[in-house]
């Protein structure tokens, strides 16, 4: 069977993707961010995953205000970066794992999930920004990805346990599917940001360093949350972090916090990341 070899937690922030593109990661407002990924690429380099499942909301660029699903599975073979505005960007395109994900749709449906099922579609930065934090700039992605996007944008979003039960199914498709892949899971989003109203710049960096640990060692109370509750430590924007449950909920109970990293403000976004393994 194919096995769960980590889970990621990380930012998708879209002026990291710009600060690449313009060669601004050793700049001295960029560097302390970027530094902090480097023992995050350094794990995945030695864990040599087959599979990336991504997990990210997409930001009015594939879905918009007219439709969004609650949650969306790709099935693709191929994916490709979508335009967001500055332009197409040099890298690669992604290749999609296909039968893994439709084995996954398959174990949603039967748990009573109702997701769309995308055959062909882009994706933003969402997706881009964790594998290029993780990945570096290959002329080839290493892994193939399994892309889940979850609405974080249009009211009502999925409660935090919703986020939870997919990840229980997410888990049990991995460890039912019948191959040898090796599978790391990304939940993305974050961490603590408002981007308009009476709160636009909100950081809460109190909130976002108790997440870090949290998530590894006490889901449980994150998974207890209201959703009102993740607006109002995090802001309207940092309640993306319920994607990361979805990661969280595919692991075992109890993990190991390998890797952790914060700093903010990058853009007007507490951002950072983590590793866990199973212990």
């Amino acid at each position: 069977m194919a096995r769960i070899i980590g889970g990621l937690g990380t930012s998708h922030v879209p002026s990291i993707g710009v600060a690449l593109d313009k060669g601004l990661a050793d700049t001295p407002d960029w560097k302390p961010f970027f530094a902090g990924y480097e023992a995050g690429k350094e794990w995945i380099a030695a864990a040599k995953p087959d599979v990336a499942v991504v997990v990210f909301n997409d930001h009015g660029n594939s879905f918009f205000l007219d439709r969004i699903p609650t949650f969306a599975v790709g099935v693709a073979d191929r994916y490709t970066a979508i335009d967001e505005g500055w332009g197409p960007r040099a890298i690669p395109d992604f290749e999609g794992a296909e039968e893994l994900s439709w084995h996954f749709v398959d174990k949603l449906v039967d748990s009573h999930f109702d997701p769309l099922v995308c055959r062909e579609i882009e994706v933003d930065h969402g997706l881009q920004v964790p594998m290029e934090l993780f990945f570096g700039r290959p002329d080839a992605w290493p892994v193939k990805v399994l892309p889940i996007w979850v609405n974080t944008i249009q009211y009502p979003i999925p409660t935090p346990q919703r986020c939870w039960d997919m990840g229980t199914v997410l888990r049990e498709a991995i460890e039912s599917y019948p191959g040898d892949e090796r599978v790391v899971i990304m939940g993305t989003g974050g961490l603590s940001h408002q981007l308009q109203g009476k709160r636009a710049g909100f950081l809460n960096r109190e909130a976002d360093l108790a997440w870090l640990d949290g998530i590894a060692n006490d889901p449980e109370h994150y998974r207890n949350l209201r959703r009102e509750d993740y607006v109002e430590l995090f802001g309207s924007e940092g309640a993306e972090l319920i994607m990361w449950l979805v990661m969280r909920a595919a692991m075992s109970p109890k993990v190991n916090l390998v890797h952790k990293h914060y700093h903010a403000p990058a853009s007007m976004t507490g951002a950072g990341m983590i590793v866990i393994e199973n212990a």
